[in-house]
C-alpha cells in the first residue's frame, strides 16, 4: 500500500494522495484524496478483496458491476472481491474518502458473516453519528494509537458501521420510485440523473444558492427538483444540503488552525454562528466548539 502520491500499484487508479492511517491484524485503513488528469471513465477492474469506502468530501461518479452510481461527502461504498468497479470526476480534483480494506477472515469471525462474503456490492449513505465516529476514528490515528488499540477501535468501528448498512436493500426511497413512475426504465434513469445531478451542484460548495437557482442549474422547475429528489434519496434538498455542508464543516473544523466559528458560519451559508450551532448539533449531536477539540489532530484524544 503505498504512502504518498501516485496510483495505487495493486490496480490501476486514479493519481491520488495517500496516507496509511494504520494496519492492525486483518485491516488496513487509509485516506486518500483523488487528482484528476481526465474527467472520463477510468479502466474498469476487479476488486481483489472486501473493502468500504466512506466518502469525506466532493464527488465521484462510479459503475458497479455495470450499474452507475454517484458519490459525494455522504456516500458508503461496499466492495467484494470479483466486483468491477470504474470511476469518473466531474467535477475534477478534490473528492476524498477513507477505505478500509478487510480480510475476508475478519468478516467470517462475524456473527453475520453470510452477509458480507456472498452478496455484490453495495451503496448507500451514512448517518451524522456514523460520519462523525468515522471522522473521530480518522483524528484518533492521526493523533497515534499502538496496534492493539488501534485494531480495537477499528473492530468497534467496522460493527457500527456494518450495523448501520445492509448489503440487501436499495438506496432510500428506490422503492417508492418505482412504484410512482411504473417502473419505466427511462424514467427512473432520467429521475436518478437529476438528482445526481443536483447532488453535484450541492457538492461543489456554493451554499448562498437558493433552490430556484439550483433547479435552473439542473434543468428543472423547482417542485419537480424537490419532488424527484425526495422520492430518488429518500431525503428533501434542504436536509441533503445541510448533511454535506456540515460535512464541509467539520473538514474545516479538524484544521489545526483553523478559522473562527463566525467566519465558518458566514464561509457555508448559515444565518450566523447560532444557526451555525443549531444545524451541527442537530446533524451529530455536539455543536462546533466541542468538535473542534475532538477532531484536530493535535489536541488531546
Amino acid at each position: 500500500m503505498p504512502e504518498g502520491v501516485g496510483s495505487d500499484p495493486r490496480r490501476k487508479t486514479s493519481p491520488a494522495r495517500w496516507r496509511v492511517l494504520g494496519h492492525p491484524d486483518g485491516i488496513l485503513a487509509y485516506q486518500v484524496r483523488c487528482i484528476v488528469e481526465d474527467h472520463g471513465w477510468s479502466r474498469t477492474a476487479a476488486e481483489t478483496g472486501h473493502k468500504v469506502i466512506l466518502g469525506r468530501s466532493g464527488v465521484y461518479r462510479h459503475r458497479v458491476n455495470g450499474r452507475t452510481g454517484f458519490s459525494d461527502a455522504t456516500s458508503v461504498l461496499l466492495l467484494r472481491p470479483g466486483d468491477e468497479m470504474a470511476v469518473a470526476h466531474p467535477l475534477g480534483c478534490g473528492d476524498s474518502y477513507t477505505c478500509l480494506e478487510i480480510d475476508t477472515e475478519v468478516l467470517a469471525e462475524r456473527p453475520d458473516t453470510e452477509r458480507w462474503l456472498h452478496t455484490a456490492g453495495w451503496q448507500g449513505s451514512s448517518d451524522g453519528p456514523l460520519d462523525l465516529a468515522h471522522r473521530m476514528l480518522v483524528a484518533q490515528f492521526r493523533r497515534g494509537l499502538d496496534r492493539f488499540e488501534m485494531g480495537e477501535r477499528l473492530h468497534r468501528f467496522l460493527d457500527r458501521l456494518l450495523g448501520h448498512v445492509s448489503p440487501d436493500r436499495e438506496l432510500p426511497g428506490a422503492v417508492d420510485l418505482d412504484r410512482a413512475v411504473g417502473r419505466r426504465a427511462a424514467t427512473l434513469a432520467a429521475h436518478r440523473h437529476l438528482a445526481d445531478r443536483a447532488r453535484e451542484v450541492l457538492a461543489e460548495g456554493d451554499y448562498s444558492l437558493s433552490l430556484d437557482e439550483v433547479a435552473r442549474e439542473v434543468g428543472a422547475s423547482p417542485h419537480h427538483l424537490s419532488r424527484v429528489f425526495q422520492r430518488v434519496t429518500g431525503s428533501s434538498l434542504t436536509a441533503w444540503r445541510n448533511r454535506v455542508r456540515v460535512r464541509a464543516v467539520l473538514d474545516t473544523l479538524a484544521e489545526t488552525d483553523g478559522p473562527p466559528l463566525r467566519v465558518v458560519a458566514s464561509e457555508y451559508g448559515f444565518a450566523d454562528q447560532a444557526h451555525l450551532t443549531r444545524v451541527v448539533r442537530e446533524q451529530v449531536g455536539h455543536p462546533p466548539a466541542r468538535l473542534r477539540r475532538l477532531l484536530t489532530p493535535d489536541q488531546a484524544a
